[in-house]
């Protein structure tokens, strides 16, 4: 039986998904370090992991988990994954990059709104039980210029609720995006900050962009301006940040994401930012709202069944995107070997989604090889030349190819035999070959 392992609180919509189309599925509420997750995997020969933000699922667990075929990343970042050494394995990675654009988009608005109305410093009056109705310092968002850095999903989206409350807005991002409304592309990071009333930060989790956002571009902001980063805690200097803050140089702050993030709730945590009155701090829940979580269940989990069943990897994030319609046989065995494993070892599970299994006699009349491989000249000829050889009949076919890799999904009519899988198998630069 197919096995996947679901960890961090993911919804529930995604266990109820995959159970329903008959996978066995564990969870867990926190996530696991290296040791711990090989473990899992390899003590349950899991095929599917789910993950959100704090798991890491490195070369190392990679390397020791061949049994893995795809892993889901509930969440729209990819950074806590391997991706490189993923495909190389032929283990697919799927992410959610829409589904929680909105909750995110609507906690970075309230927090503009009660950052220029001094919220924070405003509660923290009246929890100590003193009343100090001022309006000093205290701003519409109505004409101020909002500053996003990362124009990408979220901050487009941003923009666009931004100017509908009357914002200016300009942005920076190193690829050409198209501006939505009249909004304004800067040339320079440095051009945005010192224009920008308010700056938001939507950057990507590449490791190049590791402190990305120090003391060099803090300088260079407005006086009196507000701060806000709800995408990737290790890419700003948060010392730089509380130095700035505290000699009055910025206004405020909302932090959402941490350098260092604990790895469940009701784990202590501390940050010097918590000595700064107007300051919004938030336990990375950018995301985390019920419609968000919900949607990310079922995205996430339709994908992952989506590749185990017919082979899809549209969306992939590490491998060649292809999609191609359902398997139209029905009992059609699921089943994978990796380069130089043996067919029939179990790695997809064999029982969950239909009634053969790879290693036995025959499989149903039309079946699908996906096979995942180097991008190199001639494995597309090899392998139907494997085919012809073995007078298996060519219905349908698919190539995408993208870096090293290339992928191929083929439907044949015919008869397929533990020998033929082995066969193609074989072809020199094979990486994963799945039998759908």
């Amino acid at each position: 039986m197919t096995t996947a392992l679901l960890l961090e609180n993911i919804h529930a919509t995604a266990a109820d998904f995959l159970r329903s189309r008959g996978i066995d599925v564990m969870t867990a509420a926190g996530a696991m370090d290296e040791d711990e997750l090989i473990s899992a995997v390899t003590e349950h020969d899991v095929n599917l992991l789910g993950i959100r933000s704090k798991t890491q699922v490195t070369a190392r667990v990679l390397e020791a988990c061949p049994s893995l075929e795809a892993v889901g990343c509930f969440s729209i970042g990819t950074n806590q994954v391997d991706l490189g050494s993923a495909a190389q394995k032929g283990v697919a990675v799927f992410n959610a990059p829409y589904s929680n654009t909105r909750s995110v988009m609507e906690l970075v608005i309230s927090d503009i709104i009660a950052l220029m109305r001094r919220v924070p410093e405003h509660t923290l009056s009246i929890r100590s039980h003193t009343w100090d109705k001022t309006a000093k310092k205290s701003h519409e968002v109505r004409g101020k210029t909002l500053g996003i850095v990362g124009y990408g999903n979220i901050g487009s989206q941003v923009s666009i609720l931004a100017e509908a409350l009357g914002m200016n807005v300009v942005f920076y991002d190193i690829e050409e995006k198209l501006a939505l409304g009249n909004a304004t592309r800067m040339n320079s990071m440095e051009e945005l900050l010192r224009i920008s009333d308010a700056v938001t930060l939507h950057i990507d989790g590449r490791a190049s962009n590791a402190g990305i956002f120090g003391e060099r571009y803090f300088s260079m902001m407005k006086q009196d301006a507000v701060f806000m980063n709800l995408s990737r805690g290790f890419i700003i200097d948060v010392q730089a940040l509380y130095n700035h803050l505290k000699s009055g140089h910025l206004s405020g702050a909302a932090v959402d994401v941490f350098p260092t993030e604990p790895k469940a709730t009701g784990d202590e945590f501390d940050t010097p930012l918590t000595e700064i009155a107007n300051v919004i701090l938030t336990p990375h829940v950018g995301g985390s709202t019920l419609e968000a979580q919900k949607a990310i269940g079922e995205f996430v989990s339709h994908k992952l069944y989506d590749y185990l069943v017919d082979g899809n990897t549209s969306l992939s994030v590490n491998m060649p995107n292809l999609n191609v319609s359902a398997v139209a046989a029905s009992g059609a065995g699921a089943g994978s070997a990796g380069a130089g494993g043996a067919v029939g070892s179990g790695a997809v599970g064999t029982g969950a989604i239909g009634a053969g299994a790879v290693g036995t006699a025959a499989h149903a009349r039309l079946a699908r090889i996906a096979h995942l491989h180097t991008n190199l000249p001639g494995i597309l000829a090899k392998l139907n030349n494997v085919l012809s050889a073995k007078n298996l009949n060519i219905v349908a076919q698919s190539l995408a190819t993208e870096g090293d890799l290339g992928y191929v999904i083929t439907d044949v009519a015919g008869v397929l035999s533990e020998e033929d899988v082995q066969a193609v198998q074989d072809i020199p630069g094979t990486v994963r070959v799945h039998i759908l």
